[in-house]
C-alpha cells in the first residue's frame, strides 16, 4: 500500500509511481501556464483532474475550459498547454500511464517529449 497526503504547493511534483502508473500534483499561479506548443508526452497518457481554480487547456490547437471537478485526458503525442485563467491558482491532480517523470519532475522513459 502507498499513501500520501497531497500538498498543492506551487509548481509540479511527482507524488509517487506504482508499476505502470504515476500520480503528480500541479499548482499554476493565476496568469501562468505549464507546457506550450511543443510540449507532449510521446509514450504516456495524462489524466488531469481539476481540484480548484479555473483554467484553459490547449490541445493540438483546440481550447478546453477547465473548472473544478473536470477530468481531461491528454493522449500521448498530443501537444498541450495548461493555463490558470482565474483569480486563484489552478490545482490539478494528474495521472500518467506509463510514468512520464522522475521524482524531480524531469521527463523520463517513453513519455519523454
Amino acid at each position: 500500500m502507498r499513501h500520501e497526503s497531497l500538498d498543492f504547493a506551487p509548481g509540479f511534483r511527482v507524488v509517487f509511481s506504482v508499476r505502470e502508473a504515476q500520480a503528480a500534483v500541479m499548482t499554476i499561479p493565476p496568469g501562468d501556464g505549464e507546457g506550450g506548443p511543443g510540449n507532449r508526452h510521446r509514450g504516456a497518457d495524462q489524466w488531469l483532474y481539476v481540484v480548484e481554480g479555473e483554467g484553459l487547456a490547449i490541445l493540438d490547437g483546440r481550447e478546453q475550459p477547465l473548472h473544478p471537478g473536470d477530468l481531461l485526458v491528454i493522449e500521448h503525442g498530443e501537444r498541450h498547454e495548461v493555463r490558470a485563467t482565474g483569480d486563484a491558482p489552478l490545482r490539478t491532480l494528474n495521472f500518467y500511464y506509463p510514468p512520464a517523470f522522475d521524482r524531480e519532475g524531469d521527463a523520463i522513459g517513453p513519455g519523454k517529449g
